[in-house]
């Protein structure tokens, strides 16, 4: 036994001698395996696929037609990536482009057009291949800024789009006769998409501390490493630039102090309205979509205009969809009906020598945002053609169906020159709960949330006022229930109601409203009213400056009292 041991010892020594030469050699391979560069070719998904579509180095997993002047882009990838806006009317067959200066309506098939309401001619027409609609390259060029580079090799297109800052650069490989790969990554051990020669003029996309993403001018993309690529200028594709509108030249820096004028069967006698102090817009409800087919009636008069120019002031005059929802989703559904509309509103605009169109649709259905959204950079243009500032009436954001989301306020903002909040009713007519037309917190709170939540710059909004307020009565029903009803009233009604119930001087801050409150007892019911007077008025207009909101909208004009002007006028103290 004891001279077997140091034969087992000599083995096991000589095991673990091969076992350590196996494992130091494993240790070799997987280095060498790792940190040695790949030296495998890989192909690229689009390759075989034809004339296909690069946007910043990115495969749009589609193909174009045509080439050079007769090149057509899928409308898909174009509403993708250069502008959403482009509308498609299947009904029609039409595709509409808006931009702040042009309405461009194309149809399938053909060559002539519209733009801006007149007859025009493009070189090619657009198409439908297989359900695709397919844009020619000559409007995209025109009115977006669009950019192509095509590759008589592999197919590809490169999609440059205005305001894209594009370096380039061009494969330095150490040695001139040698190459730089292209990798499917930024990892030396990834395939090679393509071998590189000097020279090589690559876009720069991405960059990282060691890696570039780059794309060369047959369509590959992929990964570079820094130091084999020598940087080159920098490519800025020019932004097209647009006329500005009067809200951008003769109404910057300055507040709006709006104030609605209330028309319903005639007009009111200008000689008996007095003065408006402060007030530099005045918005009659005088145009209104009459029928299905987009015509518009109108109660315009030329005094009225007269008389608020000879007072300094503009008339932005109030077009409805006399809130009717199904007369709203028939008079918007094609571009021959908006456009009607348009033409119809502008002609009057004309006609009376105003100077803006207010938009005030409600009740509408969620499903016609789209459309109203369309309506609405339909007519931007060709108002601001016409020297008309466009504004649009928004409510509070909630969940009502028929009065708020339908309302897109990113995408209306985007295209008007402001947008009004009608910042009252937080308790409506009908509201189940007594309380404020529009407390101050509630107030603030439905404004920052546009501003927080869809985008929409403080300047471009303005901070609609309520000049009226609510009665509210609160009685024992036959159930034992509270039974809450009431009625709205102008300022003048309020502070007659006041004297006439000897509450003069007796009313109490309400600190939660922000507004003066008071109460009494009539009939064994309990009368209640939050205030709209002076002090409400006044915070209101705080509120507009310290949001640096474009000013403030007052509804309406004849629920007002004289000192009613001297409070709002204040929008236009210094700050």
């Amino acid at each position: 036994m004891a001279r077997s041991r140091p034969r087992r010892k000599r083995r096991s020594r000589k095991n673990s001698f091969i076992l350590g030469l196996l494992m130091v050699a494993a240790g070799i391979w997987w280095a060498s395996s790792s940190l040695w560069p790949s030296q495998t070719y890989t192909v690229p998904d689009w390759r075989g696929v034809e004339q296909p579509i690069f946007v910043q180095g990115e495969w749009a997993d589609a193909s174009a037609r045509g080439t050079g002047e007769q090149l057509k882009l899928p409308l898909p990838v174009i509403q993708e990536y250069v502008d959403p806006h482009i509308h498609y009317e299947q009904e029609t067959r039409s595709i509409i482009i808006t931009t702040p200066d042009a309405v461009l309506h194309l149809n399938v098939d053909q060559t002539d057009g519209l733009l801006n309401g007149k007859p025009v001619t493009i070189p090619y027409a657009p198409e439908n291949v297989d359900g695709t609609i397919y844009v020619p390259l000559s409007p995209l060029k025109e009115h977006f800024g669009v950019v192509i580079h095509e590759n008589t090799v592999t197919g590809a297109v490169i999609v440059m789009r205005a305001g894209d800052q594009i370096q380039l650069a061009a494969a330095a490989p150490r040695k001139a006769d040698d190459t730089v790969p292209l990798r499917e990554s930024g990892e030396k051990k990834s395939s090679i998409l393509m071998d590189m020669p000097a020279g090589e003029r690559l876009r720069v996309w991405n960059e990282a501390e060691e890696w570039l993403f780059v794309q060369s001018d047959n369509g590959y993309t992929g990964y570079v490493q820094r130091n084999h690529v020598e940087l080159g200028n920098v490519k800025e594709i020019p932004v097209l630039a647009h006329s500005p509108s009067r809200a951008e030249t003769e109404w910057s820096g300055k507040q709006v102090n709006l104030v609605w004028e209330a028309v319903y069967n005639k007009n009111p006698d200008t000689a008996q309205i007095g003065d408006l102090p402060g007030v530099n817009v005045v918005s009659p409800t005088w145009f209104s979509i009459d029928d299905v087919e987009g015509n518009v009636s109108s109660k315009a008069v030329k005094p009225y205009v007269s008389w608020a120019h000879n007072r300094g002031m503009e008339v932005w005059a109030l077009l409805d969809n006399d809130f009717d929802p199904d007369l709203t989703t028939e008079a918007l559904s094609t571009f021959e009906r908006r456009s009607r509309i348009i033409k119809q509103t502008l002609a009057y605009a004309k006609q009376y020598n105003i100077d803006g169109i207010n938009i005030d649709f409600e009740n509408v259905y969620t499903k016609d945002k789209d459309p109203v959204v369309q309506f609405t950079r339909e007519l931007m243009p060709l108002a601001k053609q016409a020297g008309l500032i466009v504004s649009i009436d928004v409510t509070p954001k909630s969940n009502s169906e028929m009065w708020s989301v339908f309302l897109d306020r990113e995408r209306l903002g985007e295209a008007v020159d402001y947008m009004m909040v009608m910042a009252y009713d937080e308790h409506w007519a009908s509201s189940p709960n007594a309380g404020s037309v529009a407390s101050l917190p509630w107030t603030e709170r439905s404004v920052t949330r546009i501003i927080e939540e869809d985008g929409v710059p403080p300047e471009k909004l303005v901070l609609g006022i309520p000049l009226y307020t609510r009665v509210w009565t609160e009685a024992a029903a036959e159930d034992g229930a509270t039974k809450v009803s009431s009625i709205a009233i102008g300022m003048q009604r309020l502070q007659d109601l006041l004297q006439e119930q000897q509450l003069d001087g007796k009313s109490t801050f309400d600190a939660a409203s922000g507004q003066n409150y008071v109460q009494y007892t009539e009939e064994d019911a309990l009368k209640r009213i939050w205030m709209e007077d002076g002090v409400s008025l006044q915070s209101r207009v705080e509120l507009a400056k310290k949001l640096e909101l474009g000013g403030i909208a007052s509804w309406n004009r004849s629920f007002a009292v004289p000192d009613t002007w001297k409070v709002l006028g204040s929008i236009h103290d210094d700050k």
